[in-house]
């Protein structure tokens, strides 16, 4: 890592260096380009004609980076879930995969957030996560077994928690794609028939938009209010950019934690997006969470047994429903106002 002294500035003579010029395992920033130019001693903006040309091969022009062929998933159906923070993206990842492992498929589920509970529900407990198992080998790879970063969950569901760096630091992209390679390396995704990965929040930069590179299909959590809407919006914009040079497309959105669907619908007919799952406000799925478990391990009543129903059918259509590729196109944020604002 850098020094502590490094920001306390350059000598006189030296030129402007870029901030983020060297970050450590985490990886490098690309070389920046030359913005500013030297006219007696003071910085001056250079022409916007000399701004570069970021348009190209995806990932130019930022750390995130195009994925290299040798990572590629390869015969599993990978889904990436995606939605607004707090939607309930674990969730719905977790139960799913305990849902598609009920139908006797082979699972690995990936968290991609630095609070590495997305697999908590499947496992009972909270996993450490790659990276940080990697600075413990400092960063040697090939020190690790699979039992040092991959836990055995619910339904034999395999669990990885990626996590991420630290907070204003290095790229949450840099994270996912180390995290792939290990469990390449380890042949852990050979006989896989479904990887789901869970991804932090709405965040949508390049960085945890990496998943996207490696997904069949994304699934986008939301609810029937404005802000998860305007959250979905947005990561559509997102989804649909990435798959101009992935093969990733929308597989739908799920309503979650909502009594009515109306808003949603009202979305997906202007945009020409389509739900494809309505998990309802239950006090049942609280409770999972509470006692570390999916919905499929717990004591059967009524609403239990809905939401068990919805699970699989919702994981059976994303595995054979769900054929026909959506191409929504998202709103301007001031039409997303118009269209859910009340007069």
């Amino acid at each position: 890592m850098r020094s502590k002294t490094a920001w306390k500035g350059l000598p006189p003579n030296e030129p402007p260096r870029h901030k983020f010029a060297n970050f450590g395992p985490w990886g490098p920033a690309p070389t920046p380009p030359e913005y500013f130019s030297q006219d007696e001693g003071k910085h001056t903006m250079s022409p916007k004609d000399d701004m570069p040309d970021l348009k190209g091969r995806d990932g130019e022009g930022s750390v995130q980076v195009h994925l290299d062929p040798s990572q590629k998933i390869e015969g599993a159906t990978v889904f990436s879930i995606y939605g607004k923070g707090g939607i309930g993206k674990s969730t719905t990842s977790s139960n799913l995969s305990a849902a598609f492992a009920s139908m006797g498929k082979r699972v690995l589920q990936i968290g991609c957030d630095p609070k590495h509970d997305s697999t908590f529900t499947l496992t009972g407990k909270l996993q450490p996560t790659v990276i940080d198992i990697l600075k413990d080998v400092d960063f040697h790879a090939e020190e690790l077994r699979p039992e040092d970063f991959v836990t055995e969950g619910y339904g034999g569901v395999m669990c990885v928690e990626a996590g991420g760096p630290p907070a204003g630091t290095g790229c949450g992209g840099y994270v996912v794609g180390q995290t792939v390679k290990l469990l390449k390396q380890h042949h852990l995704l050979d006989d896989t028939d479904v990887v789901i990965f869970d991804v932090l929040g709405d965040v949508v930069c390049g960085g945890f938009a990496a998943p996207l590179q490696h997904a069949d299909k994304a699934v986008i959590v939301t609810a029937n209010d404005f802000d998860s809407i305007y959250a979905m919006n947005r990561i559509i914009a997102a989804v649909q950019a990435k798959s101009a040079n992935y093969k990733v497309r929308l597989a739908g959105c799920i309503a979650n934690r909502s009594k009515a669907t109306d808003e949603v619908d009202r979305f997906c007919r202007e945009v020409g997006f389509n739900r494809i799952g309505h998990m309802p406000d239950v006090d049942a799925i609280r409770r999972s969470r509470l006692k570390k478990k999916t919905l499929f391990e717990m004591d059967a009543d009524e609403d239990i047994l809905a939401c068990r129903a919805e699970y699989l059918r919702l994981a059976n259509a994303l595995l054979t429903g769900t054929n026909e590729e959506f191409n929504p196109q998202s709103l301007p944020d001031r039409d997303i106002f118009e269209l859910l604002g009340f007069d």
